[in-house]
């Protein structure tokens, strides 16, 4: 018997998360999608502007992964991306997570 082992990827996404980047992105969540196992975190301590595409874009990984009994969440959220992600709601659905795992390492070193 074989068994699958869970693992934990942290997806960091740097600059404005726009139509642009969302486009950008979709191949690379695509892939974390379909072909990965384990759970998700979307560090978004590098963004620090995010509009409808962007939020769209999360929601529909979320939805993915949900379907696939595996876990989204969201870490570094500042700034305007925080308060849009609150402002919606988003929060209540997609667990944030206040620090990125790097960070939390990072804290964790001592620095």
């Amino acid at each position: 018997m074989s068994k699958l082992r869970q693992t934990h990827q942290t997806l960091m996404i740097q600059g404005p998360f726009d139509a642009l980047a969302a486009e950008k992105l979709r191949p690379e969540f695509d892939r974390l999608a379909t072909s990965s196992s384990g759970d998700l975190t979307l560090d978004l301590s590098g963004v620090d502007f995010i509009d409808s595409s962007g939020i769209g874009a999360i929601v529909f990984l979320y939805k993915r992964m949900l379907g696939q009994k595996r876990r989204l969440e969201v870490s570094g959220l500042e700034g305007q991306p925080r308060d849009l992600i609150r402002f919606l709601r988003i929060d209540r659905t997609i667990p944030v997570v206040e620090r990125a795992p790097a960070e939390l390492a990072h804290a964790a070193n001592g620095a």
